[in-house]
């Protein structure tokens, strides 16, 4: 009986250190749990469409965020080139899907836009707003390349004004087939406009190429921010693009990818 009470307290004392370490894991666990679990059934992926500063057609142009379960979307149509970032306060959305090219974002917004995405929002940057914040800096550092609307010089280097060209037949290379952006995807033909003599950041992971003559090699890349997932698909001028099923899914897989 002597020896069988040492086996109870034992037991106790093991259970008891058990159950501790138990209560410590679950805390932890809550304190990493991300703030939305977007697979829970009735969760869905909120994105924000910037628009504003370039004309686009803009029904087509919407199909590629329509008739999927889990994403939604609001339209941000900037009025005053960059207002949505004025007051991040109770912000709501897990993507930013940029496709505005408008110039004008004072230091509170520059601040606001950076804190959102550094914290953690995704960005999926479309074609022309690679033009867009000429003046600012950072901006290049968060969507990973610019088109210059005209020649500069910066640091010491000289760039020339980037050129464009509508109205191209040309292929998309899967330069990177292990992304799960572009896994499992094929090259495909496009008709689309071009961008050449762009400006890029060293640190982008190239998803994909062409060798046109009139378009710099890189055509799409992801990167980090801070803690946010940025995509940039330089492609997406109109509607024979838009109904291209390739080019869809790599906007759907973008906007998945970047809201984790």
């Amino acid at each position: 009986m002597k020896y069988t009470g040492k086996i109870t307290i034992h037991t106790l004392m093991l259970a008891a250190v058990l159950t501790v370490i138990a209560v410590f894991l679950c805390s932890c666990s809550e304190c990493c749990r991300p703030a939305k679990d977007i697979s829970k059934p009735g969760e869905k992926i909120k994105a924000l469409v910037v628009t504003g500063g370039h004309d686009f057609e803009r029904k087509p142009f919407f199909t590629l965020f329509e008739g999927y379960e889990d994403i939604e979307y609001v339209e941000a149509q900037l009025k005053d080139d960059s207002e949505i970032f004025e007051d991040i306060a109770g912000w709501d959305y897990d993507v930013i899907v940029l496709f505005n090219m408008t110039q004008k974002i004072s230091p509170k917004r520059q601040e606001n836009f950076k804190k959102l995405v550094k914290d953690g929002v995704g960005v999926v940057a479309l074609h022309h707003c690679m033009g867009s914040y000429q003046e600012w800096p950072e901006y290049i550092k968060i969507i990973g390349g610019r088109y210059n609307l005209k020649a500069s010089e910066e640091g010491g280097i000289k760039r020339e004004a980037s050129t464009y060209k509508h109205d191209a037949e040309f292929t998309i290379h899967i330069e990177d087939s292990q992304h799960p952006i572009t896994r499992g995807l094929g090259d495909f033909e496009v008709h689309d406009e071009t961008y050449k003599k762009c400006s890029f950041e060293k640190a982008n992971r190239l998803l994909l190429t062409t060798n046109h003559p009139d378009s710099d090699k890189e055509l799409g890349w992801v990167r980090s921010y801070g803690k946010g997932k940025v995509c940039f698909i330089m492609v997406g001028h109109g509607p024979s693009i838009y109904a291209q099923p390739t080019y869809r899914q790599l906007v759907l897989r973008a906007i998945r990818w970047s809201a984790n």
